[in-house]
């Protein structure tokens, strides 16, 4: 289960190295992930201390790769 959960991390990782910071929704669909899969990902890189998560305008948390 870890090495699936590493492998859905590198997916959203790689979406957000080429495509910058973008919504959970957003990322589901750049990558082909469920929902669930997404979260576990998620979870993962921000565990890491690998993601930033801001607010945009209209309120959509949008998540980013570090710096």
């Amino acid at each position: 289960m870890e090495s699936i959960i590493g492998g859905n991390a590198g997916k959203i990782w790689q979406s957000l190295k080429d495509k910058g910071a973008q919504s959970a929704s957003a990322l589901g669909r750049a990558t082909g992930l469920k929902a669930s899969e997404l979260d576990r990902g998620i979870g993962w890189l921000a565990r890491e201390g690998k993601l930033t998560f801001t607010t945009d305008e209209k309120g959509t948390i949008k998540i980013g790769l570090k710096s």
